[in-house]
């Protein structure tokens, strides 16, 4: 099958969250396509987009709440007319996006030269742009169930969230991870780093040294801090990784935000969690994501605003205390953990949704 009239737009930018999810799918239909991206400028894109993908960005800044709230989102919504323009360039046939406040200029501008146009959704509670325009799309793919509840009046198909391909393979522990026998620990705050997860971090670090924790710490891109990082052989501190599906699936815990990618990366690897939801998310969606797993007693939910390091710690502890048998230790809290995960499945998103993508193939 040719690609000359096939050509697909993946309109996704600024976190990992939105950005990880679209990759997964170009990498499965890219071969079926010609693929264009749509971003932001100065933002994560340009890191993780590869070439081959064509990436264009738009000069859109990110809304803030102050007294020019509406004159910000007017700006986004007056992209549309730029994005139109490109449709029509690059002769567009069919549009994928995951959120976030590119996404709803170009819906906008996708209806109006009558382009068919699917969105994905991670979250359980639905962002703003699929909430307010979903019903403009041709489908919304769900990366959970529940949340058809909040979106009635669109198509919606359950198709799961859709990770990175190293996540669906068995891969070794990294050679720079600390070896020995104490637990390990992922220590992560999203692809924006955390501060308020590294302050807590840092503050109980000599309680996880004395403890004998092998620890990598993700910082995040501005978070370094190299008085910390010197203080252990069992730290590692680093900005950002590329290996989270290998340290993940040979960890013990992982402390982390509870962005929707990282909910399903734990429910795809099983992994026990304590989980620091960002309070400030639209529509508390990292609580309510958070609560999947919380609730069937895989995850330990921490809110931020109450948390503590004599909270933190005392909540390590118990997860951590142990009985010897057989000369090993025994994690009865964290082997109940383990065992609640199961209950969860993972699901091949990415194939799912190719195939829902390639409906819309032209053939000639």
């Amino acid at each position: 099958m040719s690609k000359e009239r096939n050509n697909l737009l993946i309109a996704a930018s600024g976190t990992g969250g939105h950005i990880f999810p679209a990759l997964a799918v170009s990498k499965k239909v890219e071969k079926d396509w010609n693929m264009h991206w749509l971003g932001v400028q100065q933002r994560l894109d340009s890191k993780f987009v590869p070439r081959k993908y064509n990436l264009l960005t738009l000069k859109l800044e990110t809304p803030k709440k102050n007294n020019f709230i509406l004159l910000q989102y007017l700006k986004i919504l007056f992209s549309t007319f730029k994005i139109i323009k490109i449709l029509k360039e690059k002769k567009i046939n069919l549009v994928f996006t995951t959120g976030g406040y590119i996404s709803a200029p170009t819906i906008l501008a996708a209806k109006f030269l009558k382009i068919p146009v699917i969105i994905h959704e991670s979250n359980l509670i639905p962002g703003t742009v699929t909430k307010y325009f979903g019903f403009l799309c041709k489908f919304v793919f769900l990366g959970f169930k529940d949340t058809n509840f909040y979106l009635k009046n669109c198509k919606t198909i359950f198709t799961g969230t859709p990770l990175r391909e190293e996540f669906y393979q068995t891969n070794p522990l990294p050679k720079w991870v600390p070896r020995g026998n104490g637990p390990l620990l992922i220590v992560m705050g999203g692809s924006q780093g955390a501060k308020v997860i590294n302050e807590i971090f840092y503050e109980s670090l000599n309680f996880f040294i004395k403890q004998n924790f092998r620890i990598v710490h993700i910082i995040g891109e501005h978070n370094l801090n190299n008085s910390i990082k010197r203080r252990s052989k069992n730290y590692i501190q680093i900005k950002f990784t590329n290996e989270v599906a290998s340290l993940m699936q040979n960890c013990d815990l992982v402390i982390s935000r509870s962005g929707a990618g990282t909910i399903n990366e734990l429910i795809q690897t099983g992994k026990p969690s304590i989980l620091i939801p960002y309070p400030n998310s639209k529509n508390n969606h990292q609580e309510k994501n958070a609560m999947i797993l919380s609730s069937i007693g895989g995850a330990i939910l921490i809110n931020q605003n109450k948390i503590s390091k004599l909270f933190f710690e005392e909540t390590l502890k118990r997860i951590f205390k142990f009985k010897l048998k057989k000369g090993k230790p025994q994690y009865e809290i964290l082997d109940l953990m383990k065992e609640n995960m199961k209950s969860l499945n993972s699901l091949k998103s990415a194939n799912n949704i190719k195939k829902l993508i390639n409906y819309f193939l032209k053939e000639f």
